[in-house]
């Protein structure tokens, strides 16, 4: 069967473009793939974090994937240093990279933003570390946003060059899978700004944790314009709200963007957000009273990640043997 690795950082407050454009889709996947479904926490360091925090956010992206559906005996949950081979990986594979590559890499350059300098080397060869990920389990697939296209491009070319440097067609080349509507949710309060747990308004996003009462209270907030709803998507041009809104209606409710157009076009914002928020709050509250569930049993959240990990490790040892093998490392 065809193997997807994905993965999500555990740095706090899991929101809705979490959901929509990770989490539920990995549910859906479950049925076609073999998956391993990794909470990402060595990413998560490129940037300072809290060591309790660090935990806690771990944990909790554990409980969200449960909570939403993922079977953890039919697929792999585990957080990414439990597998050392990651790491090992990772280096090897900086080898490989070229700082070419990684100097066209326009996420660094947004997150290091003015102070590059004072930047970590981790922050930088972040990439390298996801091609790490995907390779060190042959992954065949990998779920994507637009954020994430470029570093699944540089993953299949260092995939590719390691293949052609030792003459061994050792890689599989990962094919994406980006997914359609609101796949990029945007914020609340900005239309034109992704939907960032870093964002410092909380009315900017609905988090997973959100009770049914945030939720109704932030889309009531939510920034719109003056005009009735667009009848079709061609009405969405210069109204990065009315189609942030409308999309998530969409996605939230299994349907197009012109079925939602078609449905509430014309009419005013005031009764489309009431409609949302019920719809919302229908989708996310059992979700929310079942993480909250897990998050009061760690034993169980951290039993599942620990089973994860050696399940994961399994899968990964053999590969990473054969990379050692084919670029000469010798073994007792």
């Amino acid at each position: 069967m065809k193997r997807i690795f994905s993965g999500v950082q555990p740095t706090g407050d899991l929101h809705l473009g979490n959901y929509l454009g990770a989490i539920r889709n990995w549910v859906r996947l479950q049925d076609d793939y073999d998956c391993l479904f990794c909470v990402v926490d060595m990413h998560a360091i490129t940037v300072w974090q809290d060591p309790a925090q660090l935990t806690a956010s771990t944990r909790e992206v554990a409980a969200a994937m449960l909570a939403a559906g993922v079977d953890p005996a039919r697929h792999i949950i585990f957080n990414q240093s439990q597998v050392s081979g990651h790491a090992e990986l990772a280096w090897i594979l900086n080898c490989v990279a070229r700082l070419g590559w990684l100097n066209r890499m326009t996420q660094f350059k947004e997150k290091a933003g003015k102070h590059r300098e004072n930047a970590s080397v981790g922050l930088y060869a972040y990439p390298n570390l996801m091609a790490a990920d995907i390779l060190l389990y042959k992954a065949t697939h990998v779920p994507v946003g637009e954020d994430q296209k470029q570093h699944l491009e540089l993953a299949r070319d260092i995939a590719q060059k390691f293949n052609s440097d030792t003459g061994v067609d050792l890689f599989p080349i990962v094919e994406p899978l980006i997914f359609g509507t609101a796949t990029r949710v945007m914020s609340l309060r900005d239309g034109t700004a992704k939907m960032s747990k870093s964002d410092p308004s909380g009315y900017s996003r609905i988090n997973m944790t959100d009770s049914a009462d945030d939720i109704a209270k932030k889309i009531r907030k939510a920034k719109t314009d003056p005009e009735p709803l667009p009848e079709s998507p061609a009405g969405f041009e210069g109204r990065p709200e009315a189609a942030n809104l409308m999309g998530i209606y969409a996605a939230l409710s299994d349907t197009t963007i012109d079925d939602v157009c078609s449905r509430f076009g014309g009419g005013q914002f005031s009764a489309f957000k009431q409609d949302l928020s019920d719809l919302a709050v229908s989708v996310l509250d059992p979700i929310d009273t079942e993480m909250r569930r897990l998050l009061a049993d760690t034993a169980y959240v951290d039993g599942v990640l620990r089973q994860g990990a050696e399940r994961a490790r399994a899968l990964a040892a053999p590969v990473l043997r054969e990379v050692q093998d084919t670029i000469g490392f010798l073994h007792p």
